[in-house]
């Protein structure tokens, strides 16, 4: 039987039905039969089906756990202690890790299975998941597609079936735009609601663990039990296990719109119609729709992109080619180890961003970009947190269309980057946002509808998307 919800899943393993080491074959499976689709660069497959069994056996004994049996896959960026991480980056190929991320023990500790290691863009820096240096994520829904970036391993795995839910992280949309393209839900966190101990850092003030899965249930159940303080990570703030199980009844909801993104020129037309159907289909409803115009938008792709090269500078000048990863073999002094060693070990797009942040925290530029950059930040926040305080959710888009064709946008660092422009928001501001689907275009291709909440109000988030996760279809 197809997985659909963790609560059905669970009960058919109380009655016996299935087993949790059946379902892990069949994740490992369908994992095996698409390989070509470059989602996993590593299954745990001996390690997974030993966990099952223990699992069926906890089961047999009347112990069920809220995750038990549930199938994760991890981002290549989350540590798994004694297990390979490289952040997709041959400057880390071959390095294990020595300790697990909090949202990795908290998992086991709640009985889930961890299958495998996705691929993901190289230190989380992408649109397309093009970047990685163990080749590109392929869309599993039409092979000629990107899945998005970066976490296109996460989205394609939960996509095609090889795991439940899997674990992405989030700096400018890593998660959202890939759900979108894939078709699956996706979700990034208040700043401060999920530890960011063992996770690999792009940009610390951005980034997130996210979580995709089929459903806005299972997602909100397992955000439930990875959330927390954490008193390895001074930035997590929230309360544990404040995320309660979705409530049913039907409510009524105050939401926040921006007029210029809904008929924005940049939308593909097949998506701006949708948009348009759920706006009207919410007023029919009985939801209120309340306009809002965005001050200082225009400039949300420049300063997430300065703030986030900059603390990428900072936070990749610890591999040098000195304590681990990638030492080439030529380097006969200290600073041609540090030269040749990152010249080989970082790909292309990690070194353009290293380069670009380096210049902007430079004397000289500091001020000009870095701390302009940064008020204007506030300056969202400020502003974002009025709107949040007159409506229940704002609706944006996702994405500008569906996915796009694997290798069109690689000579184009802007129009790439561009890929970001509805996502980075909800980074800059830090509150939670979620992507659903919302429909097919006329090929079959999914589009997307984006959510966000007030800071740490992931609860009413949740609801209010599962209540609009409509699916129409213009095929």
């Amino acid at each position: 039987m197809t997985f659909e919800r963790i609560s059905e899943y669970q009960a058919r393993l109380r009655l016996g039905q299935t087993t949790v080491k059946d379902e892990v074959l069949l994740c490992l499976e369908r994992a095996l039969s698409q390989a070509h689709l470059n989602a996993f660069l590593e299954l745990y497959t001996e390690e997974a089906l030993a966990r099952a069994e223990a699992l069926d056996q906890e089961i047999s004994s009347g112990n069920i756990k809220p995750l038990t049996g549930v199938v994760v896959g991890l981002k290549d960026n989350i540590c798994y202690a004694g297990h390979l991480v490289s952040a997709s980056s041959k400057i880390l190929e071959g390095f294990q890790s020595l300790y697990s991320a909090t949202v990795v023990e908290r998992l086991l500790e709640q009985g889930a299975v961890v299958i495998g290691r996705l691929n993901c863009d190289e230190f989380a820096m992408g649109s397309s998941n093009e970047n990685s240096a163990f080749g590109p994520v392929l869309n599993p829904l039409d092979t000629s597609r990107v899945p998005g970036g970066s976490s296109g391993g996460s989205a394609a795995a939960v996509a095609m079936g090889a795991c439940h839910l899997s674990l992405g992280t989030d700096t400018g949309g890593s998660v959202r735009q890939p759900a979108a393209y894939c078709g699956v839900v996706g979700f990034k966190p208040t700043y401060g609601r999920i530890s960011r101990h063992g996770i690999i850092a792009f940009a610390s003030s951005f980034d997130q663990v996210g979580v995709f899965g089929q459903s806005v249930e299972d997602v909100a159940h397992l955000v439930t039990f990875i959330s927390g303080k954490d008193e390895f990570d001074s930035t997590c703030t929230a309360d544990a296990n404040d995320v309660l199980t979705l409530k049913s009844e039907k409510k009524f909801y105050r939401i926040g719109y921006s007029p210029s993104w809904m008929n924005s020129s940049a939308l593909n037309p097949e998506l701006q119609s949708m948009l348009q159907n759920f706006l009207e289909r919410s007023t029919k409803e009985g939801h209120t729709l309340i306009p809002f115009e965005i001050e200082g938008m225009d400039y949300a792709i420049p300063v997430y992109y300065i703030l986030a090269t900059a603390e990428a500078s900072s936070n990749l000048n610890r591999y040098s080619g000195m304590h681990y990863g990638v030492r080439n073999a030529d380097a006969d002094s200290l600073e041609s180890t540090f030269k040749l060693s990152r010249s080989q070990g970082f790909g292309p797009e990690v070194q353009r961003r290293i380069m670009l942040g380096t210049y902007v925290l430079s004397e000289g530029y500091y001020d000009a970009y870095y701390v302009k950059a940064q008020k204007v930040r506030r300056l969202l926040r400020d502003q974002f947190q009025q709107i949040m305080s007159e409506c229940d959710v704002f609706a944006l888009p996702t994405t500008v269309g569906p996915a796009f064709e694997v290798g069109s946008k690689c000579n184009d660092p802007l129009a790439m980057y561009l890929e970001d422009q509805f996502t980075v928001l909800a980074n800059l501001t830090g509150l939670p946002a979620i992507s659903i689907p919302l429909g097919f275009d006329k090929e079959g291709m999914p589009l997307a509808l984006q959510l966000m909440g007030s800071a740490f109000q992931e609860q009413g988030l949740f609801e209010a998307a599962n209540q609009f996760c409509y699916k129409e279809s213009l095929k």
